[in-house]
Parts: C-alpha cells; structure tokens; sequence
C-alpha cells in the first residue's frame, strides 16, 4: 500500500529539522553564517525533502530562522517542561525536535498545539529512536496541557 505524500508543512519541517540539527556540529555566529548553512543544505533524491534553497520567505527558512535565534529561551522552555533531564543530557535529535516544537507551540501561534506535537512524534519516527518518542510526547503534553490551562495556546 504506497504512503501518502507528506504535507508541504511537514516538508518544512522536515528540512528545519535537518538544518538545525547540522547547524549543531558547527559555530553559526551571524544570520548571513545562518543563511549560508541553510543555503548549503545539501539535495539529492535520497533527501525526504527537496526544496527552493533559494526561497527564504519559507516555511522551513521561518523554522530555521526562528529557533536559532531564540535557542536561549527555548531552552530555557524545555529545561522547565523537562524537570528529571538537564538540556545537556538530551540528544541532539530529541533536543532539535523539542526546540522546533517548543517554538512552535511558544513564538508562532498558526498551528494547533496537537498538530505540532504530533509533528514532533513523526520527525522522532523518521530521524529518531523509539525511545524519544515517549520522551518527547512527555514533555510537550506537559507543556501543552500548561499553556492550554495559561492562555489557551493551542486550544481547538
């Protein structure tokens, strides 16, 4: 039975999360070192999401941009939702999961909170390991059943 085609937004996030997750290994100092990052992502057939790398009034270029420069408070957000973990401790897969999530859920409020957790499970499933699933969906019930009981973030 084919898989269905993933959703533009999926895609998106998709590639955000593999830029972010690069971008990890590497001293991004400057939007333009940001940009440059992004810009060099590298496409092939193999890759799950081809894409405009020219196109920075993206989705996926919107992601990118947006956690890098609120990876402080994002990770200030997790280390609260994640109270038995230190961030140092979160593999870089589930942490760049959880920061895309976080802001999402926290900075850009376009998407239903639900939608975004789920999203975070399926780039878990795709990059991820079995256990950060569990893991990852932990942390984001708990903030969301927070911000829903806060302001109504996400509430459908």
């Amino acid at each position: 039975m084919p898989k269905h085609k993933p959703s533009k937004r999926r895609k998106a996030r998709m590639l955000a999360f593999q830029v972010l997750y690069g971008i990890t290994y590497q001293s991004i100092q400057t939007r333009e070192d940001l940009l440059s990052a992004y810009r060099s992502y590298p496409t092939s057939e193999e890759k799950p999401c081809p894409h405009d790398l020219e196109n920075t009034d993206g989705f996926a270029w919107e992601l990118v941009e947006g956690v890098w420069s609120s990876t402080a408070k994002l990770d200030e957000l997790i280390t609260q939702y994640s109270t038995r973990w230190k961030i140092e401790r979160i593999g870089h897969i589930e942490l760049t999961i959880l920061r895309l999530a976080f802001y999402e859920l926290f900075f850009r409020h376009d998407t239903p909170a639900k939608v975004v957790i789920n999203e975070a499970i399926e780039l878990d499933t795709h990059f991820g390991e079995e256990a950060g699933k569990r893991f990852i969906n932990g942390i984001l019930d708990t903030a969301y059943k927070d911000i829903t009981r806060t302001d109504g973030i996400g509430e459908e």
